[in-house]
């Protein structure tokens, strides 16, 4: 899945929305062996830099909230109602 596709099509407006939510997803998961150390340290760089908003800091959000918890990444894009992209992001990662 192209996460930076998806976070580009996300209106300005739902990003810090968007950032907070996923912010709690990865935070609240009880996966996080799942993580990737390098991903740790790039959501941990764009917090430092306060750019978690960003195009770049969503997408390592959205990468790491897709790899600790599916199902409430998804539930968070729907709440925002993002349907097409929770769609698309419940579609690849069923595939994996």
């Amino acid at each position: 899945m192209d996460y930076r596709k998806l976070i580009e099509m996300v209106s300005v407006s739902k990003r810090e929305a968007l950032s907070s939510k996923l912010v709690d997803v990865i935070l609240l998961s009880k996966n996080d062996e799942k993580m990737p150390s390098q991903l740790a340290n790039t959501i941990l760089h764009y917090w430092q830099q306060d750019t978690l908003m960003s195009e770049s800091g969503l997408t390592a959000l959205l990468e790491a909230a897709a790899l600790l918890d599916p199902g409430k990444t998804v539930d968070v894009f729907t709440a925002l109602e993002l349907v097409d992209m929770a769609a698309q992001i419940r579609e690849a990662t069923v595939k994996t």
